[in-house]
């Protein structure tokens, strides 16, 4: 978990934690928006304007955060729209890479070699950690944006104008209750996993695990009585949280030791998240073969010996039945 200062590369291989042991997520720098007229956004600078080939996005294939915004290019059917690069699952001694392996996608802005030069052609004197997804600006040169939560709302909504798929997923009249959900879930869920697997005493893993499955519990009721999260309707709430459940079995269970309970243990939350995989389009940006080897072989201070585990079978294309509920 290398960072830049001051447009340097620096290897650091320990996760940002507090002095009790507690695993810490630093914010997003990069916070402009993409708007159908190029006006600003909630924040950040105006003059990124929606236009067709203009942007390029970089994922992992691994990253629970950039996983969010390539199924919003799906969902909006972007794909003709914005230009995609993919990192190997290896996060290495210099952060993301485009060396070559299966499933990797160069990156054609600078042909860079790892990530972090993207960041630097961006600012120079950038520093903080090298994350993905990241939202290019072919026009400018320029990082429109790092942050998955706000990345997939320009998806959902600034290309509607030049022809992207109809579909609303942060619909006006559900937006407190997306909100209020998306908050506590990133909380408990979302980073939870990573505060439980980072914890580097028993006092913080304690802190992250009791709230992790307390929430999920509560979303297996809530899943029970309704078809999604906020009712009969899919939104973005749905798949923020789909993006580590889908992991969590096959990773976070084991390697994160979030091991009370499996999600194919909760049968309304395991029925939910295979009906999400099917969805059309959505199959196509799992990659569980980058998801596992990225965790088990790029985290060497949670498993030094590189051992990659054989892993569970888990079919995600049965039947899920959640038609019956509305």
């Amino acid at each position: 978990m290398g960072f830049l200062l001051h447009g340097v590369w620096t290897d650091d291989s320990a996760a940002p934690a507090t002095a009790d042991g507690a695993f810490v997520r630093k914010d997003s720098q990069f916070r402009h928006w993409i708007t159908p007229d190029g006006t600003p956004g909630p924040s950040g600078e105006g003059g990124f304007k929606a236009e067709a080939g203009r942007y390029h996005l970089h994922v992992s294939l691994a990253c629970p955060w950039a996983h969010r915004a390539l199924i919003f290019r799906s969902l909006k059917g972007l794909e003709g729209m914005i230009s995609l690069s993919v990192t190997h699952w290896l996060m290495g001694d210099q952060g993301w890479s485009f060396e070559p392996g299966p499933g990797v996608v160069k990156d054609p802005i600078l042909g860079a070699r790892h990530l972090h030069e993207l960041y630097v052609a961006a600012d120079p004197r950038y520093t903080g950690r090298v994350t993905v997804p990241l939202l290019w600006d072919k026009a400018s040169g320029r990082i429109v944006n790092n942050e998955s939560a706000e990345i997939i709302r320009m998806l959902n909504g600034a290309f509607d104008g030049l022809g992207a798929r109809p579909g609303d997923f942060y619909p006006a009249a559900l937006r407190p209750e997306i909100d209020a959900l998306n908050a506590r879930i990133y909380e408990a869920v979302n980073n939870g996993v990573y505060r439980a697997g980072f914890a580097r005493s028993q006092a913080a893993y304690d802190a992250a695990i009791a709230p992790l499955f307390t929430l999920l519990t509560e979303l297996e009721v809530r899943l029970s009585r309704s078809r999604y999260l906020c009712g009969s309707v899919i939104t973005e709430a749905d798949w923020r949280l789909f993006t580590t459940l889908i992991r969590f079995d096959c990773v976070y269970v084991g390697h994160f030791r979030c091991d009370l309970r499996r999600i194919l243990d909760h049968p309304h939350l395991w029925g939910w998240l295979r009906e999400l995989y099917q969805w059309p389009g959505i199959a196509g940006t799992v990659d569980f073969d980058h998801i596992r080897r990225h965790y088990y072989l790029s985290h060497t201070s949670l498993n030094p010996g590189g051992i990659l585990p054989i892993g569970q079978e888990l079919d995600f294309l049965e039947s899920h039945g959640r038609e019956l509920l509305r």
